[in-house]
């Protein structure tokens, strides 16, 4: 397991073309390893960039923590 942490904010595709947003949220247990709480967020959204914008406006996300899949 990777000891990694994973960018907070996942942003991914839909099968219909339509984006979602995933706030990850990364703890340590005791022995050091990660802990991921991935919460969706219900709202699509038309572009990558749209769905950058939401959570830069409503969540305080910076650039460099955004992942794509």
């Amino acid at each position: 397991m990777s000891r990694e942490i994973v960018k907070p904010y996942l942003i991914q595709k839909g099968e219909d073309g339509r984006f979602r947003l995933t706030l990850r949220e990364t703890r340590f247990n005791s022995q050091g390893f990660p802990l991921v709480t991935a919460t969706p967020i219900e709202e699509t959204f038309r572009s990558a960039t749209a769905a950058r914008t939401h959570a830069r406006k409503h969540f305080g996300a910076e650039a460099g923590q955004f992942a794509a899949k």
